[in-house]
């Protein structure tokens, strides 16, 4: 195997877990050339994976058929010779490119109605591959075969580009930092309560530390509330930077706390100390992939639900997960 496409996901979380993918392709085949056709959102992410020769932006938004994109890009694909193509992504419609492309092998699993668009269909038993990561790096192997082991994400955060970083917003590390990430995209079910980052922010600043947050612009709201009721000096990074630079400044911090979301993800594979808080969903299916990783996650009969809002609006599976237990976790974390 020489040349191969790999058709990524949509989330950032799924994409630096599919690093294990392009790392096993690597250490298969030492010589293959591996390219990504994702979303742009993606393109700073995959830069931080050595393995990827080539990112392809993808520019269609989520939900968009763009077919006209579709045929003007599949005539691109096809004149890179790609051997074989594996979607990671189950839409159709993120096999018809790689379909339109003529690449010979086209890997993935069975889903969305794909009998034709791939021609090496793969059938998911979930039992026998429970993690997100594993069906991903069974893909990059012969059907069939069950992957115990599988390496781990790493993305690169050079040492020159932490310290631009640093400079520019003017931070120093005289003092350990605490990333707290109160986010999470998919939905309220997935965030741990304002009010309980606000009581781990003021003990870790009581001890001496630094607090930094990081998330989207969409969760600039709730930083602000939680931020409004701390006397110190605190940073603020929600919509503010880039997702390089997000890389970078996770890279320096002390430790994390963070709902899943894709900031955890990221902190894991720049193996951070991190406290990853699950609600609705399971890290039976995408846990932190960090060697310096805790996860905690209350036993309920109604989590994980996977919803993005609770039915029953108790919130029973955040509301459990005391700040102390966080806190007690963070120190365990300190000692490794």
């Amino acid at each position: 195997m020489n040349k191969i496409l790999v058709v990524g996901p949509s989330w950032v979380g799924d994409m630096v877990m599919a690093q294990a993918l392009f790392k096993l392709l690597q250490q298969k085949f030492p010589q293959i050339q591996i390219d990504v056709l994702a979303p742009e959102w993606s393109m700073p992410v995959l830069e931080r994976m050595p393995e990827i020769r080539h990112s392809i932006c993808l520019p269609i938004k989520h939900g968009e058929f763009g077919l006209k994109t579709r045929l003007t890009l599949a005539k691109k694909i096809h004149q890179e010779n790609y051997e074989q193509a594996i979607i990671l992504a189950n839409s159709w419609k993120s096999a018809l490119i790689p379909w339109l492309a003529r690449i010979p092998v086209r890997t993935g699993w069975l889903g969305e109605m794909r009998w034709g668009l791939l021609n090496d269909v793969r059938y998911l038993n979930k039992k026998l591959l429970p993690k997100m990561v594993q069906r991903y790096v069974a893909l990059g192997m012969q059907p069939k075969v069950v992957p115990q082991e599988y390496p781990t994400p790493k993305l690169l955060a050079p040492q020159e580009n932490v310290l631009a970083v640093l400079n520019k917003f003017a931070l120093n590390l005289d003092k350990p930092v605490l990333a707290l990430c109160p986010g999470a995209a998919y939905g309220p079910a997935k965030r741990w309560p304002a009010e309980f980052y606000l009581e781990v922010a003021q003990q870790k600043i009581a001890s001496g530390w630094q607090v930094w947050f990081f998330g989207s612009q969409q969760d600039a709201e709730v930083i602000v509330t939680i931020r409004a009721k701390i006397s110190a000096t605190t940073q603020d990074f929600s919509g503010k930077i880039n997702l390089h630079e997000t890389i970078d400044l996770l890279s320096s911090v002390t430790a994390v706390v963070t709902n899943d979301s894709g900031l955890l993800h990221i902190a894991a594979s720049l193996d951070k100390p991190l406290v990853a808080i699950y609600g609705s969903t399971s890290p039976e299916f995408t846990p932190p992939l960090g060697r310096k990783s805790q996860v905690l996650k209350e036993d309920l009969a109604c989590s994980p639900c996977f919803a993005r809002e609770c039915k029953f609006k108790h919130m029973d599976c955040m509301y459990k997960i005391k700040p102390q237990k966080v806190l007690d976790s963070l120190a365990s974390l300190e000692q490794m």
